[in-house]
C-alpha cells in the first residue's frame, strides 16, 4: 500500500528570512540551491518512508518537501504500508539490532517476508515514477522496495539512515548483514554520525544531521501568555482565569495511584508554572532510560536531609519530575511500548506516597498532531531542565527541541546526543544512563546553579541555530542529491 501525503503549506523562505536570526541560514540555502536546482528540471524527487505521523522523520519531511518545492524541485512524499502485520515485528527487531539490542539473528524466513513485501510495494509504486525521477528512501522499511526499483529503472537513489550505533556488536552485524543486499544498491547513503557508517557503505556515505523547523507548532517561540493558555487548554494545569479559547479536543492525562489514567490535574495541580520541573519527552521505549531516571530522581529527593543551604534545599523540595509520552491507545499495536508503559506504571505505584506527589507520568494524545505539538512545546518551554537519558539514541530531536527553546538539557552520552551537546558547554552529560547516582548528581548540579543553566542554554540555542535547523539540512541534502545525479 502506497499513500501519497499532501503536505500543508508552511511559511515561505521569505517569511523565515524576515527573522534576523534566520536570514543568514536562508541566504546560504538559496546560494547552494542556485547551481543545483536546474539539474532537477523535468524530474520529481520522491521522499519515501513508513509513517506519516509519529517520530522524527515524519515530523521533518513536510517542511523539507515544502522547501524543496519552493526552491524549484518538484517533490512528493510517499508512505509505504502493508496488510502483513508481521512485517512490523521484523522491522522493529531490525531497528533494535541496529541499536545493539535483541537476539542477533535474522532468519531466511525474515528475508523472504521482507522481499515479498518489497516486491508488492514495488508493483504499486513503480508505475507512479517517471524515467528521470530521483528517490530518497528513509530507513530500513522501504529500503528493499527502493532497491528493486532503482535496479530495474536505473534511477538516481539515496538511502537515508536515521538510526545506528557507535559500536560493532553481534547485533549490529546481524542487522547490517540483513540490509546489505538492499542498501548497497543506492548511489549515496546518508547517516547522522560517522560512527554509524558500516564499512561496506563508506565509499558512498554522507553526513546530514536531522533538523528542526523553527516555525512549527512544536518549535515556534511561545510567549508566556501562550504557554499558560496551552497548559490550561490541554488540561495540564487548572486555569486561574477564564480561557479565551476552548479546551483542546483531547486533553493530556496522568497516571493515577490505582494504575489508571485520569485528568492531569488530579489528585492535584502539577504546579508546572510555579516549581522547578525536570522532564523527559520520548516514546515508551526501554532505550530511552526511563527507569534509571525515576530512580535517579528518587535518589536526588532522598538527599534533601543532607542539604544545609536553604535555597538549595528549597529547590530540591519543590522540584517535580514529568515523564511524558504518547497515550496508551497510540502504542496499543507495539507490544514493547505496552510492556515499558506497564513497567513504569508498576515502578510508579511502588514509590512512597510522598515521591508519587513529585513524579507524574503524563500521556499526551496523538489524535490531533498540532495539539500534541503545542503541548510538548509548552512543557519544554516551562521546564527547568529537559532530560534525554537514552541508552541508545540515533540523534535525539527531543534534545534539540528544548535546546532551541533555550531550556537547559541533561543528556546521556549516547552517540546521537554527543553530536549535539558538548559537556559543560551546551548542557550537562551523563556517562552512564543506567546509573541513578550519576543522574541524581547531574540533576543536582544543574538545579542549584541557575547562572550555569542559563549560560549552557544560550550556547545550546546558538548551536541549534547554526547547525540543526531545516535550512542547513536541506542545503546538505541538495549536495548529496547532486552527487547521486553524478
Amino acid at each position: 500500500m502506497i499513500e501519497i501525503i499532501e503536505t500543508p503549506k508552511g511559511p515561505s523562505l521569505d517569511e523565515y528570512a524576515a527573522s534576523i536570526h534566520l536570514a543568514n541560514a536562508v541566504d546560504e540555502l538559496r546560494d547552494t540551491a542556485y547551481s543545483i536546482v536546474p539539474k532537477f528540471a523535468g524530474r520529481t524527487l520522491w521522499m519515501v518512508n513508513s509513517t506519516a505521523k509519529g517520530g522524527g522523520v515524519a515530523e521533518m519531511l513536510p517542511r523539507q518537501v515544502g522547501i524543496f518545492d519552493e526552491l524549484g524541485i518538484e517533490t512528493r512524499w510517499a508512505v509505504i504500508g502493508t496488510h502483513r502485520k508481521e512485517l512490523f515485528d521484523l522491522t522493529k527487531r531490525l531497528h533494535n539490532l541496529l541499536h545493539g539490542a535483541g537476539e542477533p539473528v535474522m532468519t531466511d524466513a525474515d528475508r523472504a517476508l521482507y522481499e515479498l513485501v518489497s516486491r508488492e510495494l514495488q508493483a504499486e509504486f513503480q508505475p507512479m515514477l517517471g524515467p528521470d525521477d530521483v528517490l530518497m528512501i528513509h530507513d530500513p522499511q522501504p529500503a528493499g522496495m527502493g532497491a528493486l526499483i532503482k535496479r530495474e529503472l536505473d534511477l538516481p537513489g539515496v538511502w537515508r539512515c536515521h538510526i545506528g550505533l557507535d559500536e560493532d556488536l553481534p547485533q549490529t552485524r546481524a542487522g547490517w548483514n540483513f540490509l546489505r543486499p538492499y542498501v548497497s544498491a543506492y548511489d549515496r547513503a546518508v547517516f547522522t554520525a560517522p560512527e554509524y557508517i558500516p564499512d561496506f557503505l563508506a565509499d558512498r556515505a554522507d553526513l546530514v544531521r536531522p533538523a528542526l523547523d523553527p516555525y512549527s507548532a512544536k518549535n515556534r517561540q511561545l510567549r508566556v501568555p501562550e504557554v499558560v493558555e496551552i497548559l490550561g487548554r490541554s488540561g495540564l494545569m487548572i486555569p486561574t482565569w477564564r480561557l479565551l479559547k476552548p479546551p483542546f479536543s483531547h486533553p493530556a492525562e496522568r497516571l493515577q495511584a490505582d494504575g489508571t489514567f485520569g485528568p492531569a490535574t488530579e489528585p492535584e495541580d502539577l504546579g508546572i508554572l510555579y516549581r522547578p520541573i525536570v522532564m523527559e519527552v520520548s516514546r515508551w521505549d526501554r532505550l530511552k532510560g526511563w527507569a534509571p531516571l525515576v530512580e535517579g530522581f528518587a535518589t536526588l529527593k532522598r538527599s534533601i536531609p543532607s542539604v544545609t543551604d536553604v535555597d538549595h534545599r528549597k529547590v530540591l523540595e519543590d522540584v517535580a519530575l514529568l515523564l511524558v509520552g504518547p497515550e496508551p491507545a497510540a502504542v496499543s499495536d507495539d507490544p514493547e511500548a505496552v510492556d515499558v508503559l506497564n513497567e513504569l506504571t508498576s515502578i510508579y505505584r511502588s514509590l512512597p506516597r510522598e515521591l508519587q506527589r513529585d513524579i507524574a507520568l503524563l500521556s499526551l494524545p496523538m489524535t490531533d498532531s498540532r495539539e500534541n505539538a503545542l503541548m510538548v512545546n509548552a512543557l519544554q518551554t516551562a521546564a527547568s531542565v529537559v532530560v534525554q537519558n537514552s541508552v541508545r539514541e540515533g540523534f535525539g530531536l527531543t534534545a534539540t527541541e528544548p535546546m532551541w527553546k533555550g531550556t537547559p538539557v541533561l543528556v546521556s552520552s549516547a552517540c546521537g546526543l554527543r553530536q549535539q551537546v558538548r559537556p559543560g558547554i551546551e548542557g550537562e552529560m551523563i556517562r552512564n544512563a543506567d546509573d541513578p547516582d550519576e543522574i541524581a548528581a547531574a540533576l543536582d548540579r544543574l538545579l542549584r546553579d541557575p547562572d550555569r543553566r542559563a549560560t549552557m542554554a544560550r550556547n545550546a540555542q546558538r548551536r541549534v541555530r547554526e547547525e540543526f535547523l531545516v535550512f542547513t539540512q536541506v542545503r546538505n541534502d541538495l549536495r548529496v542529491l547532486e552527487r547521486a545525479l553524478g
